[in-house]
C-alpha cells in the first residue's frame, strides 16, 4: 500500500474520487504506510446498526488522511470511500446558525456545557428547557431549526453548499441513509417535540427533524473530513481551494464546543 501527497492550488485537489497527483516519499507518507499496514488486519468490533442502512458498511474499509492547514494532503486506503457524515455534520451547522442569527441568539436556543450523557439523551437545562449543548441530538435538532431558509429545499441547499464550501468540492445526500433514518428516528422526533414544547422550536418540529436526518446523511469521504479540519484548523478558508467557508470570528466559538463537549459520555474524561 503506497499513501500518496497532494499539494495545494492544485485542480485535482477538488475533484472527487482522485488520488493525489504526486507520490513522494517523507516521514509523513511513512508514517501513514506504517499505521495502515500495522492496524488494517483488525476486525475487532461491528458497524453501526442504529441506522439500518449503516449496517451494509463493509468493515474492511480503512483509510486515512492527513490535511494541514497549508493545504498539503496525504492520504492512505481508502481515503476516499464515501460514507455518510452523520453527527460530525453538527459542529458545522452550528457555525451556520452562529452566522445566520450571531451568538448571543444562538445561545438562548442551545447552551455550550458539556454533559457526561450520550448522543441520544434528553439532556435540557432546568428552567430554560435549553438542549445543553450543540453536539448531543438534542442541541443539534435546535441548532438545525436556526438555520434561514423560505422552504425546507432552500435550507437543504444551504447546507449542502455549506459542506461543500469546507470539503472544497461538491456533495450530496445518500437518500438511500436519509430514509433509513427517517423511516427509523421516533426518539429524535420526540425530542423535537419536546423542544417545542419548552419553546426552544417555535414551529412544527417536523421539518426541522427532517432537515437533521438530511444533514447527517451527507455523503462524505475521510479526505473531504481532513479538508473540513483544516478549514477549521485555517480559520475557516479552504486551504485547498483558498474559498471562505465561514467568518472566522465564529471558528473559535465551533472550535470550543467541539473540545468541551464532542466526546459525548466522554467529554469529562
Amino acid at each position: 500500500m503506497t499513501a500518496t501527497l497532494t499539494t495545494p492550488n492544485e485542480e485535482v485537489e477538488i475533484q472527487p474520487n482522485v488520488v493525489g497527483a504526486h507520490t513522494c516519499s517523507s516521514p509523513i507518507v511513512d508514517y501513514l504506510n506504517y499505521l495502515y499496514n500495522e492496524f488494517a488486519g483488525i476486525n475487532e468490533g461491528n458497524v453501526a446498526t442504529y441506522i439500518p442502512e449503516l449496517a451494509k458498511a463493509d468493515p474492511k474499509w480503512f483509510g486515512i488522511c492527513l490535511v494541514t492547514s497549508t493545504g498539503h494532503i496525504y492520504e492512505v486506503g481508502d481515503s476516499l470511500q464515501p460514507f455518510t457524515i452523520q453527527s460530525i455534520s453538527k459542529p458545522f451547522v452550528y457555525g451556520l446558525a452562529l452566522e445566520d442569527h450571531g451568538r448571543q441568539h444562538v445561545l438562548s436556543k442551545v447552551s455550550t456545557e458539556p454533559t457526561g450523557d450520550a448522543f441520544n439523551s434528553i439532556s435540557l437545562e432546568p428552567g430554560t428547557g435549553r438542549p445543553r449543548n450543540p453536539m448531543i441530538n438534542a442541541g443539534a435538532i435546535a441548532t438545525t431549526s436556526l438555520i434561514e431558509g423560505k422552504s425546507p429545499n432552500t435550507r437543504l441547499r444551504r447546507l449542502l453548499e455549506m459542506f461543500s464550501l469546507y470539503a472544497g468540492r461538491e456533495l450530496s445526500l445518500d437518500n438511500a441513509v436519509y430514509r433509513s433514518e427517517s423511516d427509523t428516528g421516533h426518539r429524535n422526533r420526540a425530542i423535537g417535540h419536546m423542544l417545542r414544547n419548552f419553546e426552544i422550536l417555535t414551529t412544527d418540529p417536523t421539518p426541522s427533524v427532517e432537515l437533521y436526518f438530511q444533514q447527517c446523511s451527507v455523503s462524505v469521504t475521510a479526505r473531504d473530513l481532513g479538508v473540513m479540519a483544516a478549514t477549521l484548523a485555517n480559520r475557516g478558508v479552504n486551504p485547498v481551494t483558498g474559498k471562505q467557508a465561514i467568518r472566522g470570528e465564529y471558528v473559535e466559538s465551533i472550535v470550543s464546543v467541539m473540545g468541551l463537549c464532542g466526546m459525548y459520555n466522554f467529554a469529562d474524561e
